[in-house]
């Protein structure tokens, strides 16, 4: 489960009388340089100024994917006459509801490629740093939208851009059929090639908005940290940008094109459109409510390696010192399974009890079932669903130390652990007034770099210090790659087993990385489950 833990948003224009009130309130309370106008390729965009961040709201990348370009490779977006007005979002992609506020509906709309850009208001330079946001998700739900960057552009002087992707099926979708009808190579990997042409966009327009195009740093969370991986591993990314951050992803697997295409097949039977004559056409003709039924039983989501976009998977490309020569910062959080592990069990009032936890450590774990019933005794935590979600962080901060590894030998990489139990956890678990305990769970880093959700979350004071040191160390990294900032600890090369930065409030600290290891029990997971 990722940052929008199954999530949805139906974005539907409001009625005309209600379009215009909400233009005479803004004209009610104008002032000078209100509304920005920038000249793009494809004509001019009107945003919003506000006394610390401009943003540009809402600008297509692509056209859309509808009707005959649904699957198929991005294609230009259309010119416009006129000022585009830029200060509301466009839609986001079709996705199912999940817990996430204002998610609680389904998204069906399929014209959803858009992009936003954030710039500081006061900015005295051009030529900015260009921070591009690959949001989470698990490329099944999310949008641009989701990540308010307000603090970290007035902070750090950055041109800061979020984008959204088709997700699922819309987004990942592969048989034979779709192969045959794009020649180009781009079945499977729509969504990627989605991020790339936003990526692409930048590079002919960001300069307009302050950004420096030849100073970007693409950066994601979850799966939008898989996708960088992807992008880094893609030689249809080649130059478009100069450096990547990993967080909370990146160290999983793609899916192989004949396990995809098999699963694409078994989509298209469960829709309807077997395999046949016209099956490409019966796809296009079901509706996004018919795909989201579908993928709901025979899920479509993630990149495919071995195709002409993502030829070699990147974790193969780690193993063997090819996948990038651009520096990485990478890393995640201490207790990422707790988030996932609560909504699949608290959340829904099905708490595990003991024989359940067994019954799923024998059937998961069946060569280390003593060994881990050894480690990790129920009576060392509050409830056998807790014992659960520190079993399964464990391991997945063990195949994180792998990732670090890897891409050490032979990558400029700065590595971190964000530690901090005690803060509040992310917009939705906050808003459940829960006492699980989620510790330092999946997402509860990205409050403290920039807003999430809408929502600026109640830190203390040692955790606002916290939150401004990793705002400076991102930010640096952004500049020019390298994290270190002055009056903050020195956050060093990462070499394997070497050193890396845990980020605890109030402040981060240079530990061992075996220490990070036996904290996790690195050595059981190591025997019983290690990273492929």
């Amino acid at each position: 489960m990722s940052a929008a833990a199954a999530v949805a948003l139906a974005v539907t224009a409001g009625p005309p009388a209600m379009a215009n009130f909400a233009s005479a309130s803004r004209g009610a309370s104008t002032y000078p340089g209100q509304s920005p106008v920038v000249q793009t390729d494809k004509g001019a965009v009107r945003g919003e100024a506000k006394s610390m961040v401009t943003s540009f709201k809402g600008i297509p990348f692509a056209a859309p994917p509808t009707g005959d370009l649904r699957w198929k490779a991005p294609q230009p977006a259309a010119r416009w006459k006129g000022t585009r007005d830029a200060t509301q979002f466009g839609a986001s992609c079709v996705q199912g509801t999940g817990w996430d506020p204002g998610y609680d509906k389904p998204t069906l709309t399929e014209d959803c490629l858009y992009l936003n850009v954030y710039r500081p208001s006061t900015a005295s330079k051009r030529n900015l740093p260009v921070f591009f946001w690959i949001h989470g998700g698990g490329n099944f739900a999310g949008a641009g939208r989701d990540t308010n960057p307000d603090k970290f552009v007035t902070r750090e002087d950055v041109v800061y851009v979020t984008i959204n992707y088709r997700l699922g099926a819309m987004g990942y979708l592969v048989n034979p059929a779709l192969e045959a009808d794009n020649r180009d190579g781009s079945a499977g990997n729509f969504a990627i090639l989605d991020q790339q042409a936003a990526l692409r966009w930048v590079q002919k327009n960001i300069k307009a908005f302050g950004g420096n195009p030849d100073n970007v740093t693409v950066a994601g969370q979850s799966a939008g940290a898989g996708n960088t991986a992807v992008q880094l591993a893609s030689p249809t990314a080649r130059g478009l940008f100069d450096r990547a951050i990993l967080q909370s992803g990146g160290g999983s697997p793609l899916r192989t094109l004949p396990a995809a295409r098999e699963s694409g097949e078994q989509f298209s039977a469960e829709i309807g459109c077997p395999t046949g004559a016209g099956q490409v056409d019966c796809l296009r003709s079901k509706s996004p409510t018919e795909i989201l039924a579908a993928q709901a039983k025979v899920r479509q989501s993630g990149a495919v390696a071995g195709t002409r976009v993502v030829p070699t998977d990147p974790i193969e490309l780690m193993k063997t010192g090819k996948l990038t020569d651009l520096p990485v910062l990478v890393g995640g959080t201490s207790d990422e399974s707790q988030q996932s592990v609560f909504a699949a069990y608290d959340y829904l009032d099905k708490p595990l009890t003991t024989a359940q936890l067994n019954t799923l450590i024998s059937t998961t774990y069946p060569n280390g079932v003593d060994q881990i019933r050894a480690t990790y005794p129920v009576v060392n935590y509050k409830s056998p669903t807790v014992t659960w979600g520190a079993i399964q962080s464990d391991q997945r901060a063990c195949r994180d130390q792998t990732l670090r590894e890897r891409l050490a030998k032979d990558t400029r990489t700065y590595a971190y652990e964000f530690a901090e139990k005690n803060g509040p956890a992310f917009v939705s678990i906050w808003r459940l007034n829960t006492d699980y305990p989620f510790g330092a769970t999946h997402v509860n880093d990205l409050g403290y770099l920039w807003d999430y959700l809408g929502t600026a979350l109640p830190f203390s004071g040692e955790q606002v210090d916290l939150s401004n040191q990793m705002i400076s160390y991102w930010g640096s990294f952004a500049r020019d790659g390298n994290p270190n900032v002055q009056f903050a600890p020195t956050w060093p090369r990462y070499a394997p087993q070497g050193d890396l930065l845990q980020f605890a409030a109030p402040s981060a600290q240079r530990v061992a990385d075996t220490k990070v290891g036996e904290s996790h029990n690195c050595s059981v997971w190591d025997a019983v489950s290690p990273a492929v």
